[in-house]
């Protein structure tokens, strides 16, 4: 079995965090982001994202730290 792959370390001004949820709140937690975190304003996105043998989508959010 191999060790957990670690992200890349961060080299770009995004911040990013990730979560491991089911499928209704994961919808509900990047919902929650683009509200936070106007597209427009901080290019948010749902940067990475799959489903886990468990069910559970696991998925990486990124932003821009400030809107200009």
């Amino acid at each position: 079995m191999s060790p957990p792959r670690r992200p890349p370390p961060q080299t770009d001004a995004f911040k990013r965090q990730t979560y491991a949820l089911p499928r209704d709140l994961a919808r509900a937690m990047a919902r929650d982001w683009f509200k936070r975190f106007p597209k427009q304003a901080y290019d948010t996105q749902v940067e990475t994202w799959r489903e886990a043998a468990d069910g559970k989508i696991e998925f990486t959010m990124r932003r821009l730290p400030t809107a200009d």
